[in-house]
């Protein structure tokens, strides 16, 4: 397997920063997929019939057709890893993390505390917690394969939350109580 790291966005200027948004249908509602024009930005799973720029035009652009691709065929079971780029906002504590959940791969999981040692990070695993609900690239940075340390699905930030989550780990015949 690569080794996949998440990349910090470079700060824009006000004329530099190619903004694309493209939605498509998945098993667990629309999905919102952002782009500055170079990477993946942002994925967005619906969450009661809503998506954060409904009523915005479309703006498709080669990147997010790509990685729309990759979702659809992960959601086919045709696709176990995703290549697509990606770039986020945050923190160094954040991409830290982020990079680590990137490397979880397709059918395992990981808890919060053990994804904190992995990345380095001798903190408490709530502190791991907050940044992987701060993901903004669920499915694509996989924060659905991780789990509490009885191996329990303690939440999720995205669409439906738990259900949602469920849903993934259930897709990918990942075992949790």
């Amino acid at each position: 397997m690569t080794s996949r790291t998440v990349s910090q966005v470079p700060q824009p200027t006000l004329f530099d920063r190619p903004v694309g948004l493209l939605r498509m249908p998945s098993p667990l509602g629309r999905i919102e997929l952002t782009s500055d024009g170079f990477a993946v930005t942002g994925v967005q799973i619906e969450r009661d019939g809503r998506l954060p720029r409904d009523g915005f035009r479309e703006a498709s652009i080669d990147v997010l057709v790509a990685a729309a691709e990759q979702l659809a065929e992960y959601f086919d079971g045709k696709r176990r890893t995703f290549d697509a780029p990606v770039a986020a906002e945050g923190t160094p504590f954040q991409l830290r993390v982020w990079s680590a959940l990137a490397e979880v791969p397709f059918g395992t999981a990981t808890t919060y505390g053990l994804l904190g040692r992995e990345a380095g990070l001798s903190i408490a695993g709530r502190a791991v917690g907050g940044a992987i609900r701060a993901n903004p690239l669920p499915l694509l940075v996989p924060c659905h394969r991780v789990l509490s340390s009885a191996r329990r699905v303690v939440g999720y930030s995205q669409g439906q939350g738990v259900q949602t989550k469920v849903w993934l780990l259930d897709h990918e015949a990942i075992s949790y109580r």
